[in-house]
């Protein structure tokens, strides 16, 4: 499938001549006149569930967050320090082999039902047994027991791996026990085969968010409902609609028709335009995502890309200045490998040194090296989609265009985003894939692990026992200079082995209409806290 690129009368165009889906079904009103109701644009094509284990994409944690809490949780602006959450304190267990959390009282779901002990340990038994990704993220906890009505403990098999952070993520969220086991959920260890409950939170949820899921419409909007029984400051807005406008020019016309109150997916020049207008305003932040292209290594898929060198080629060939200035407005920077700029051991100057530069010369050398003088061809995939205020079709034809100066020969092959995800999860691509990482919490481990765990499989590459146990010493490590060491290391070896190729990390340009006071974004994985979004 082709699908042609927007030239800038193209956009100009749809900027005249854009028709938009109402609010609500059966309705229109702009978000202007509906000050009880907060509505934002969105391109959430990747949203394919909101059941919390089940989650792995871009966009669905801003909602699970919004109606899910964690144990703790992360403030904006500060994702080193956990902060108190549906837990008040936590200290390391008798014996110090994991972590003893007290609940805090009072805390009810939004049925109206007290949050218990057990919610917690009915949470965390599911997540575990139904083995999905979101396990993996908490791969060092055992088991979670009871110890009183207000206390449960974490028992790890790796007691130094660094569970707190990653237990602020959405996909750690305390569900309530009795709906979900009348709706089909299975805690014991038949959960991978056995649970149904997927379907039902589908439509609704079982948290203690400020907020609680009402209507998913796929490809069309998220309908959210105050949860009267939120245990922090009620929320300002009764409800929330997040409208899927997967066209930048769409949400630009929306935002300024004043039919959304934010635009997400705004491109750099749909950025530069709002400049002075009196009713919008650009709220920015840096974030820990990043967006890379995947390449395989299975001989089966592509003969050249089995060659290391041909990947390592690729990594020469693009012009990433071109595409952190000229795609992006200057608004991103670019990491060497999987650990975003900010946390330990990934600094700008640590990317300059050990990352992936464009040196064409040195590409062809690389290709001599591989036996491919002339080059080569291999398709790059990508889903029908934005990122960061770029689609991922401008992207990939950027690539296919640096790519070409070398004699690499790219076939371009647009996807449902669904379809990619799959497509890449299943180890089935045939050369190159577009795809995003954003955080599920912020940990060093969760991005180095999955590298050499499920990324690994993904592109056909047999990790060495010595880099995963680089990865286990580095996230164990105590001593910050001893850790930004290992960290580097690991960098520099996955560089080289030039299986992923860092595109970008980008700044968070939100456009915001200035009936909103309060808008807290946040790069702790969900963009934004919904329940703290306030009004002028």
């Amino acid at each position: 499938m082709h699908i042609p690129s927007l030239t800038r009368r193209d956009l100009a165009r749809l900027l005249c001549g854009t028709a938009l889906l109402p609010l609500v079904s059966g309705g229109s009103a702009s978000a202007q006149g509906r000050r009880d109701t907060l509505v934002i644009g969105l391109d959430i094509s990747d949203t394919v569930t909101f059941d919390p284990v089940r989650q792995a994409q871009y966009t669905p944690p801003l909602t699970l967050a919004a109606c899910y809490d964690s144990l703790a949780t992360f403030e904006p602006g500060d994702y080193v320090n956990p902060k108190p959450s549906l837990a008040t304190r936590w200290v390391r267990r008798p014996g110090g082999d994991g972590w003893r959390f007290t609940l805090r009282d009072g805390v009810k779901f939004a049925s109206g039902a007290a949050v218990t002990v057990e919610d917690v340990k009915f949470s965390f038994d599911r997540l575990i047994n139904m083995r999905e990704q979101t396990q993996v993220y908490i791969k060092s906890v055992d088991r979670v027991e009871v110890v009183d009505a207000s206390t449960v403990d974490f028992v790890m098999n790796a007691p130094n791996a660094p569970i707190l952070p990653i237990l602020c993520n959405p996909g750690c969220s305390i569900l309530e026990k009795a709906v979900l086991l009348r709706n089909g959920a299975v805690q014991g260890p038949e959960a991978r085969d056995s649970d149904r409950a997927t379907d039902w939170l589908n439509g609704n949820s079982a948290g203690t968010g400020p907020y609680r899921l009402m209507r998913w419409e796929r490809g069309s909007q998220i309908m959210l409902q105050r949860n009267p029984h939120y245990w922090g400051p009620a929320p300002a807005f009764e409800r929330v609609v997040i409208r899927h406008l997967s066209d930048s020019a769409a949400q630009l016309l929306a935002l300024r028709r004043g039919d959304v109150h934010a635009a997400f997916n705004l491109i750099p020049e749909h950025v530069a335009s709002l400049q002075g207008d009196g009713n919008v305003t650009i709220t920015r932040l840096p974030s820990l995502d990043f967006v890379y292209m995947a390449v395989t290594q299975n001989p089966a898929a592509n003969p050249a890309l089995a060659k290391k060198e041909a990947r390592q080629a690729i990594g020469y060939a693009i012009d990433y200045d071109g595409i952190l200035g000229n795609l992006l407005g200057g608004a991103a920077v670019r990491p060497a490998h999987f650990l975003p700029i900010g946390v330990i051991g990934s600094t700008p100057e640590i990317a300059r040194d050990i990352g992936f530069r464009q040196d064409l010369d040195r590409a062809r050398r690389l290709l001599q090296a591989a036996g491919l003088p002339d080059g080569f061809e291999m398709e790059i995939a990508y889903g029908n989609a934005a990122v960061a205020g770029v689609s991922y079709q401008v992207l990939a034809q950027k690539v296919q265009a640096d790519l070409g100066r070398v004699g690499i020969r790219v076939r371009l092959n647009p996807m449902d985003q669904v379809n990619l995800r799959t497509t890449y999860t299943t180890g089935r691509m045939q050369g190159g894939v577009l795809t995003f990482w954003n955080p599920p919490a912020v940990s060093n481990d969760l991005w180095a692990s999955a590298v050499v765990e499920r990324v690994a499989r993904r592109v056909g590459w047999e990790v060495p026992p010595a880099m995963t146990q680089l990865v286990k010493q580095a996230s164990e490590a105590q001593d910050v200079e001893q850790a930004t060491a290992l960290w580097t290391e690991w960098q520099r070896q996955v560089v080289d082995q030039a299986n992923h190729v860092i595109l970008f990390q980008p700044s968070y340009q939100i456009g915001v209409r200035r009936s909103l006071g309060d808008f807290p974004l946040t790069a702790a994985g969900w963009q934004l806290n919904l329940g703290k979004v306030r009004p002028a």
